[in-house]
Order: structure tokens, then C-alpha cells, then sequence
């Protein structure tokens, strides 16, 4: 999804899609036929979207490839014409209200994807970031958490990118081809420069790290295509800084009503200006929270500044470094878990979680500290993990760098978004109850993904060191900043620059993390990230009408195993299953 372009929201890198589910238990009846009706959507999409298949578990599709011929568009219009017809005859058939709520999602799902589809093709040039789809296509069947009998199927797929197969043109041909078909259209907008900058930037580090890849992955006889492929994508890039760059647009403001669409395919329904005014709200109401608790955490530290925006730039100076970074976020995400037990807030897996340095090429997707969620159908014992891009050291007699993830008191709520309660515990609960495939796959969006994140930093907030507290309530107030800064920035409300100083003076971002805040906003992920404090809000909410409704009933930890056991329903739905399901069975188990 990241310039939320059709052909992306398909190839959606795992760290962003939860990939399907493992069945379980006591309700397995209902749930078996709730996944029957997802598999079939998932096995049709797998004949054009191979690569998406794979990456969710599907096994049948591991040596196919996207195929960007020109009949690219009109068949995945008629597919997904084609399931939303299949799924409405199955919703009248269906007389299971769980199973109809979940095929109701799948039709929802392709709807989605059907309209996006449909305003792109009127709307923008075609344009394909294919290094990054060479990466995530070929790296999710050589990741080492992947069985290795599924591993010989890359070099496969591998040739049949570089067209080295009989039937099969270099994946660089067809993208080149689908641009060039319409290059000359002047009503289609052209990517936006600084996307297309980006691309050409990253892509020798997508094929470093697909050949790392393949060096540790034990596999003979991919040199030869390896290298061809590199030298197509090096013409190719060649191509795209020639032809595709002049044709860029320097607005990078979203033609129509792709903005709209775009905070729909991230799960906000709310209006631009909905969001705004809620995360102006939002950031007034934290601002103070920080300048009420900053003049506490300097005291502890015998400083006499008392301006929030002082206080935390003193804390950053606290930084980590190499190997001591993921050792830090281990002793963090342990001192939680004590936390969590003591506290009652949730019940935590069995198991540890997973930290780990991200490589060059995974840094080069996610700059930031993220998670990386395996398949869940059909997982062999592929585990989530935390990936944090390592900052070295710097050289003898150079200026300390400061950054904004790797400091002792950001470790705290990072460790609480990322790890547990955040989303390892919400993907992990997923993996170990089992949820219908409906809820974990096509029902995801940023707004019950990231909300759920930040609740959690939000439940364990109060049990934090004074400068964990702090970090944590800047957290926030970052969240609330995109409420109102994505969406202004992206119907002509504010200026770049103004955007700037809000994130580096009021959220005191280092200039380096509020120019990839503003790439985020402008051109990597528009409308993504109000989800963030959307979500959050919207499970406040739900959780208030839970309480109102029990009274001294309500109990947390049930509470948000509940939640968890929903799997990734959007807000609305887990709104009606915590009234007419948990809270009546809270009032019949405890008497009521």
C-alpha cells in the first residue's frame, strides 16, 4: 500500500499485512466454513496476485509471478467483479450470523480494492516500483523462517522475473511497457518526484539484500539469474531517471478523490476535516499533559529546565548503540511483561518474544523500528519478530548523532507499541486462539492495527518510569500531530514547512525523523497515519461503553483477551461483538 497504488495494496510487505490464520477450537464449525469462504478469494487472487498469495500462506503459487501484461487491469477488474458476485450468492445461502459478518468483510474488501483500481487507472500514469516487488516476492520464500523444501521455488520465480523462462518477459519489460502505453495521456497525473526519487535511491539496496538472501539461503544456481536480473533493473532505473522522472509531478497532492480512498483503505471513516479537528483536540490536551509532568522528570535528573521540549531533548542525549540497542529492548519488553502480569492488563503468550537487527535492505522498506509478522496459514512455526534498524556507533572524534528511537526513555512505549501488549501480543494471539481468515487477512487496516498499538502503550503508561511516561505522552502527541497534519497537508490546509516546525519544535522530532514523518504524509503512505489516533480513540470509546455497561464487572484482563480473540475486526464490529457478546456474558457469569 505505500503510494496505496493498486498493484501495491497486493504486494503489501508483511511488516503491514497479517497473512491469514490458523484455525482453532471450540468454535471451529462455524469458523471452518467462514474460511472456506475466504480461501476461495484467496485461491482465485492467487492467478493474478501470486506474490500475495504466497506471502499468506498459500502454497500453491510459491514459482508464480505477477504478470504486467496489458491485460493486467482489465483482469483483475473482472476477478474482482467475479468474487463479489460469487460472495453475495454465498451471503444469501449463508444463515450463520458469524459467517455472514465475515463474508460481508470479504465483499467489503474486494469493493475496496475494485474502486481503488478504478480511480488509478483513470487517474495516474502506471508506474511500478519493481525492486521493491524483485524484494518482497523473492524474499518471502527465502526468509530463514520459511521451511527450506519452499526455498528452491525462488529461483524459479526468480527466472521467470527475469524472463529467462520459456512464456515469461522480463518483469522491467512489462512495467516499462504499461508506463510507456500511456506516457503521452496528458489527463493522467505522473508519479510524484520525490516517490520516484526515493525508488531509484532504494533499489540497489533491495538487490543487496535479495542477493544476502540468497547467499545464506543454502541455494545452488541463482548467479546467473541473479545477475541478469540486476542488470535489468539497473536499465530499467536508467529508464525510469530518463523518461519517468521528467514526467513526475512536484504537487505531491493526490488527484480526485484518491485521498478519500486512501484513508478508507486504512480503515478511517472519518472526513478530513473530522480528523482534524479531533487531532487538534487531542494535540492541545497532550501538550499539556507533557509540560505538567516534564518539571518531574527534571528534578529526578537535577536539571533546572522545566519546558518539556528541553526535557526530552536532554533525554535523547541517552543514546544506544550497535548490539546494546536490542539487548536494551529485551530487558524493556521483560520489565512490561512483569508489568502486565502484576497489573492484570492481558494474558501474554508462552513463549519469548523475538528481537532482532534488521538488515540493510529491510532498513531501506522500514526505516524504523517495526514487526514483522510471518504467514499464519499454513505456518510451519514461523514466529513474529521485532526488527530495529542498529545505529553504530559514530567514528572516533565525530559528532554524536541523536536519534529518535534508540533512547532510554523512548524504549519504554516503542517496546509497549511493538512488542507486548502491543502488536507481537495482538498478531501473536492471533497465531496461538486462532481467528477465520476473514478477520485476521481482509478485515486488516491500519486503524485496528496501530490503534490497538497505541491503547497499549496507553494501558501500560501508568506503570512506567517518569521519563517513560514522557516519551510515552510524546508518542501520542506525534499521533495526534498526523490526525491533523496528514490530511491538511493533503488537502492544501498547511504548508510543508509549517508541518516541518510543528513535528521538530512541538513534537521535537531531529529533522531526520520529520522528513520521513513528511514523505509518510506527502508521498510514501498518504492517510495512513491518522489510523494511529483514530484507532485509538474509537477502542476508548468502546471500551467506555463496556465499562458503563458492567460497572465494578468489568474486568481488564477478559476484556482485552476478548478484543484479541475478534482478531482485526474493524471498530464498528468490535463495538457490537464487545455489547451483544462479552458484556452479556460478563453479567451472566457474574450474577447479573
Amino acid at each position: 500500500m505505500y503510494k496505496i497504488r493498486f498493484w501495491q495494496t497486493l504486494l503489501i510487505p508483511v511488516w503491514l499485512l497479517v497473512t491469514g490464520s490458523s484455525l482453532a477450537g471450540e468454535n471451529g464449525n462455524w469458523i471452518e466454513e467462514s474460511n472456506r469462504h475466504a480461501r476461495y478469494v484467496l485461491e482465485d487472487s492467487a492467478r493474478l496476485f501470486p506474490e500475495t498469495a504466497t506471502s499468506n500462506g498459500f502454497e500453491g503459487a510459491d514459482e508464480d509471478v505477477m504478470v504486467l501484461d496489458e491485460d493486467f487491469v482489465a483482469d483483475a477488474t473482472d476477478a474482482l467483479e467475479a468474487q463479489i458476485a460469487e460472495l453475495e450468492k454465498r451471503l444469501e445461502q449463508t444463515s450463520d450470523s458469524r459467517v455472514r459478518q465475515d463474508i460481508r468483510i470479504l465483499i467489503g474488501s474486494r469493493q475496496q480494492l475494485l474502486g481503488l483500481l478504478q480511480a488509478q487507472e483513470e487517474l495516474l500514469l502506471p508506474f511500478y516500483n519493481v525492486a521493491q516487488v524483485f524484494f518482497y516476492g523473492l524474499g518471502g520464500l527465502l526468509d530463514p523462517q520459511v521451511e527450506s523444501d519452499r526455498r528452491p521455488a525462488a529461483l524459479v520465480r526468480l527466472r521467470r522475473y527475469a524472463g529467462l523462462e520459456e512464456g515469461y518477459r522480463p518483469m522491467t519489460e512489462l512495467a516499462r511497457a504499461r508506463t510507456e502505453e500511456k506516457l503521452e495521456d496528458p489527463d493522467l497525473v505522473g508519479p510524484y518526484r520525490g516517490e520516484v526519487e526515493r525508488d531509484l535511491q532504494n533499489s540497489p539496496r533491495f538487490m543487496a539484500g535479495l542477493e544476502q538472501l540468497f547467499q545464506a539461503s543454502g541455494l545452488k544456481g541463482y548467479g546467473e539469474s541473479l545477475a541478469a536480473l540486476k542488470e535489468q533493473l539497473e536499465d530499467y532505473d536508467d529508464w525510469v531517471a530518463d523518461v519517468v522522472l521528467p514526467r513526475a509531478r512536484t504537487d505531491f497532492r493526490q488527484p480526485g478523490t484518491l485521498y478519500q480512498l486512501a484513508l478508507e483503505q486504512w480503515g478511517v471513516d472519518a472526513t478530513p476535516d473530522e480528523l482534524i479537528a479531533d487531532g487538534l483536540a487531542g494535540f492541545m490536551e497532550i501538550r499539556g499533559q507533557m509540560q505538567a509532568l516534564a518539571p518531574e522528570v527534571a528534578k529526578a535528573r537535577g536539571w533546572e529546565m522545566t519546558d518539556y521540549r528541553e526535557v526530552i531533548a536532554a533525554l535523547k542525549k541517552e543514546q544506544f548503540r550497535g548490539d546494546a540497542i536490542v539487548r536494551r529492548y529485551r530487558e524493556v519488553n521483560d520489565a512490561l511483561e512483569e508489568i502486565i502480569v502484576r497489573e492484570g492488563i492481558v494474558s501474554l503468550p508462552e513463549r519469548p518474544a523475538i528481537i532482532r537487527v534488521a538488515t540493510d535492505a529491510e532498513a531501506a522498506a522500514t526505516p524504523q523500528p517495526h514487526l514483522k509478522t510471518p504467514r499464519l496459514i499454513n505456518n510451519e512455526g514461523e514466529l513474529v519478530e521485532f526488527l530495529i534498524p542498529v545505529v553504530d556507533a559514530p567514528a572516533e572524534g565525530a559528532r554524536e548523532t541523536i536519534n529518535d528511537t534508540t533512547y532510554e526513555a523512548m524504549t519504554w512505549t516503542l517496546a509497549a507499541h511493538e512488542l507486548r501488549p502491543g502488536h507481537e501480543l495482538q498478531f501473536s494471539a492471533m497465531m496461538d486462539r486462532g481467528v477465520p481468515i476473514a478477520r485476521a487477512l481482509y478485515a486488516f487496516n491500519s486503524t485496528n492495527v496501530e490503534g490497538w498499538a497505541l491503547y497499549a502503550e496507553a494501558e501500560v503508561k501508568p506503570y512506567l518510569p517518569a521519563e517513560g511516561q514522557l516519551a510515552g505522552l510524546q508518542m501520542r502527541l506525534l499521533r495526534a500531530a498526523r490526525c491533523f497534519l496528514d490530511p491538511m497537508l493533503n488537502t492544501g490546509g498547511i504548508s510543508v514547512e509549517d508541518a516541518r516546525r510543528i513535528l521538530i519544535e512541538d513534537v521535537v522530532m531531529t529533522a531526520e525523523t520529520a522528513k520521513m514523518e513528511l514523505d509518510r504524509y506527502t508521498f510514501s503512505i498518504p492517510g495512513q497515519a491518522p489510523a494511529y489516533y483514530y484507532g485509538y480513540r474509537r477502542l476508548l470509546e468502546i471500551r467506555a461503553k463496556a465499562e458503563l455497561a458492567l460497572g465494578d464487572r468489568f474486568d481488564r484482563r477478559s476484556y482485552h483477551d476478548f478484543v484479541l480473540d475478534q482478531g482485526l475486526l474493524p471498530p464498528a464490529l468490535l463495538e457490537r461483538a464487545v455489547l451483544e457478546d462479552y458484556v452479556p456474558s460478563r453479567l451472566t457469569s457474574s450474577g447479573g
